[in-house]
């Protein structure tokens, strides 16, 4: 079990959903892959998998070691700052169409969460919101708008 944290605190979050399942016959090639690099070097076993078979991240266990980090073949795991709760699970950077033929809740870079975010902290790189957390507010409203639920508040509030 983890030491006793102090806020803000930093703990890896996984970009992936997991909505585009190798077992459907097809896969994402941005997204996790379910090799289990980062539960094999995460010495403080906060990895486990979800629900779709992606990696998922117990920010309680989460020492922020970056162990998990340089494991990861698809680099889709990066270490997050827990005073933000707001993440992007995705790391397609598939345009449109083609996000969603292979993910059904893919990020389709259409710019609504970067024309919603007052304060310029999401931007959509390589088709991709990505969100820059030194100057997002954690509002939520870049979540609330997001047509594909791909933006989401690891507090489940948004």
């Amino acid at each position: 079990m983890a030491g006793q944290k102090t806020f803000p605190y930093r703990a890896a979050v996984v970009s992936c959903n997991g909505e585009c399942p190798a077992s459907a016959g097809f896969q994402c090639k941005y997204g996790c892959v379910g090799c289990g690099n980062c539960m094999a070097v995460c010495e403080s076993g906060a990895i486990v998998w979800n629900e779709n078979q992606t990696a998922q991240v117990d920010e309680e266990l989460c020492t922020a070691c970056g162990a998990c980090v340089k494991a990861c073949p698809q680099e889709v795991i990066h270490i997050h700052e827990c005073a933000n709760y707001i993440v992007v699970r995705c790391s397609n950077q598939d345009k449109g169409k083609a996000a969603k033929e292979v993910c059904r809740v893919s990020c389709i870079g259409c710019g609504i969460c970067e024309k919603t975010c007052t304060a310029e902290a999401v931007k959509v790189v390589h088709n991709c919101a990505v969100i820059d957390e030194r100057l997002c507010l954690s509002c939520g409203m870049c979540a609330v708008k997001c047509p594909r639920h791909v933006i989401g508040d690891l507090r489940g509030i948004f």
